[in-house]
């Protein structure tokens, strides 16, 4: 597939309608395209699996179509392929009127957001007038309640012809309604495969509509969820090679160092590291009820829940205890998959009941991570309210009120599904305006803040703390960073904590040296006391040699807390000037002794017993065992039953 011709159609109609209303003899008539590519297709005279076709407009408009089943039992394949269309053409046989599929369809677009539609009454060749006018009435009554009231309907014959160029004209009108209308566009770029093949000599070719971003020739793509990596080394629209793909276009991909199994229907391809599956997401519901029953949707019932082009069970489970839902109702809603779906904020998806299997409902995602809970704290109800609006700016004000002290814009983009760079331009502003304070951070582009009232306040927890430390361990240099968190009992997790110190340490309000933070005076104070008492305690040791006392007999001895003893004689320890053997600290002077007497006693006599080690060293089994063991856990010497020999 070498690049020829640029092309790049951004709009895509889908057709809609009861099961023999004439849709694929349509989009024949239309295209000179029969959708209908399967022998089982052509020999029953129904559309089974997708068809797909293309209209060039008056307008030079290249339109893409979708053809889509009719049959009850191809339900999931109208819903896949209507994902992702702009418009519908929705085809009632003059003959026939509206059916249930017509109705069952019609609720899927509403569902999906499609928001323009224009009506075909086909086979009106086979009707008079009078019955013409009265089916025209009955599809208007329809609309009537629906976002689709004012759309044309034109009576048309694929069989003579009549009305196709009048249409045309009319998805042209439509069309073009569309093209200047916003499209959230994102930077994400994310193809739902709804075909799979492999074509001789090129290899894996997958089809879609591109829902977003931008495919270029030898990109890497993700197929989710397996995870797999996939590079493109062919584009095409239409059968003409392009150099890329944008949203809204209809494209197939040839995909390289993959098989068809790999990339089957029902997934979906992405830029990499982008998609997250989700096995659950919060939604904006509406029940729009079942044909075969009225009773209201209780809440946690089964479901069959339909994004993009896959179809997974699920669970429904309304908010805030609201047991059921009566048809014709919204409300929010906590979706819970048995397997993950690509979902983004802003989707759309259908939900279908289990048995008898029927559209009952569907709406759009809100989040996309949420944690699982049908309860809503006050701001979460706000914050749900303002993303069903599509209100950002209201959703991340809403968002902040849940952070008592630190705000981590990575946190803020999770919690409401919203970019990393618009959460970080919004807090900006905020910061600008003296309603946020910037905080250090030495980790790439996560950021944090603070409002400054509650910064104050934090800061003087801290100081406060800190203050009541130092009175208390005069002789210690500080407190550890984890012992000073649970001190000011602030629930910030590690990463906030730690912007935090930053920004009081860049202010001059403490000093942190590793693990561990002080008041400046006060720090330098207990260190350089620390420094003598550390400098005493050596010299103690040395002393003692190989019969240190006790480290409470220390303390005693310094005027210090058991507590403040260890500590200093941590630092002993950590300068490798002494070290702990059992419950004494022994200077490295004292334990290099006891290992020359213990090696030239061995040497010379062989393996022994503690007792005449112990006499060597001159010193009580208290202290003997002890270095005994301790020369052991070096490997200096091998215990062998009651003797001891050289390792």
């Amino acid at each position: 597939m070498t690049p020829k011709t640029p092309h790049a159609p951004t709009l895509v109609m889908g057709t809609a309608g009861h099961i023999d209303h004439g849709k694929s003899t349509l989009v024949l008539a239309l295209t000179g395209i029969d959708p209908d590519r399967l022998e089982e297709e052509k020999r029953r005279g129904i559309t089974i699996e997708l068809g797909f076709s293309h209209l060039a407009l008056p307008s030079g408009t290249m339109l893409g179509i979708v053809d889509v089943p009719g049959h009850e039992k191809f339900v999931r394949q109208m819903i896949a392929g209507a994902s992702g269309i702009d418009l519908a053409l929705l085809c009632i046989a003059a003959d026939d009127g509206v059916m249930p599929q017509t109705r069952e369809h019609l609720h899927v677009l509403e569902l999906l957001g499609i928001k323009r539609a224009v009506v075909a009454l086909t086979k009106c060749d086979l009707v008079d007038a009078d019955w013409r006018d009265f089916i025209e009435n009955e599809v208007a009554e329809l609309l009537s309640s629906t976002p689709y009231a004012e759309s044309p309907i034109v009576a048309v014959s694929a069989k003579t012809g009549e009305g196709l160029d009048a249409l045309v004209c009319e998805i042209d009108r439509a069309a073009q309604s569309l093209v200047f209308s916003e499209r959230q566009f994102s930077d994400i770029a994310r193809l739902p495969i709804d075909r799979s093949f492999t074509v001789k000599g090129s290899g894996t070719v997958v089809t879609g509509t591109l829902w977003s971003g931008t495919v270029h020739l030898h990109d890497e793509l993700e197929v989710l969820p397996s995870g797999t990596r996939v590079r493109v080394r062919g584009i095409q629209h239409y059968g003409v090679d392009a150099h890329d793909a944008h949203p809204g276009s209809r494209t197939a991909l040839n995909l390289a160092a993959t098989t068809a199994a790999d990339v089957q229907p029902g997934m979906m391809l992405a830029t990499p590291d982008t998609l997250n599956p989700s096995d659950r997401f919060d939604a904006w519901f509406t029940y729009v009820g079942a044909q075969t029953r009225t009773v209201p949707l209780k809440s946690g019932v089964t479901v069959r829940v339909s994004h993009g082009t896959k179809e997974v069970p699920g669970r429904l489970l309304l908010m805030d205890g609201k047991e059921n839902i009566r048809a014709g109702e919204s409300g929010f809603a906590q979706i819970r998959l048995e397997r993950p779906l690509p979902v983004m904020r802003t989707d759309r998806f259908i939900v279908r009941s289990v048995s008898p299997v029927e559209v009952i409902g569907g709406g759009v995602v809100l989040l996309s991570h949420p944690r699982r809970r049908t309860t809503l704290k006050p701001y979460e109800t706000a914050l749900l309210t303002a993303l069903k609006g599509q209100d950002v700016q209201k959703a991340l004000s809403e968002a902040l009120t849940a952070y008592e002290y630190v705000i981590d814009a990575s946190d803020l983009s999770s919690r409401c599904d919203i970019g990393l760079s618009t959460c970080l331009q919004y807090l900006d502003d905020l910061c600008e305006r003296g309603l946020l304070k910037g905080l250090p951070s030495s980790k790439g582009t996560t950021r944090y803040f603070a409002r400054p009232q509650k910064l104050v306040s934090l800061q003087n927890s801290l100081l406060s703390a800190l203050q009541k430390f130092h009175t208390l361990n005069s002789a210690t240099t500080g407190m550890g960073k984890a012992e000073l968190l649970r001190g000011i009992k602030a629930k910030l997790d590690p990463d906030s904590f730690e912007a935090v110190l930053a920004l009081l340490k860049n202010e001059g309000h403490i000093a942190v040296e590793g693990n561990v933070v002080c008041l400046p005076e006060a720090g330098a104070q207990a260190k350089e006391k620390g420094l003598a008492l550390a400098k005493g305690m050596r010299g103690v040791l040395d002393e003692a040699g190989l019969t240190p006392p006790a480290i409470s007999d220390l303390a005693e001895q310094f005027n210090l807390a058991e507590q403040q003893a260890h500590k200093v004689l941590a630092t002993l320890s950590d300068s490798g000037e002494a070290r702990r053997v059992n419950e004494r600290y022994y200077s490295q002077k004292a334990l290099t002794d006891a290992e020359t007497i213990v090696v030239h006693y061995l040497s010379e006599n062989g393996p022994s017993t503690a007792a005449a080690l112990k006499d060597a060293l001159g010193v009580s089994r208290k202290y003997a065992i002890p270095l005994l063991e301790y020369l052991d856990s070096k490997g200096i010497t091998v215990r062998d039953g009651d003797v001891r020999k050289l390792g």
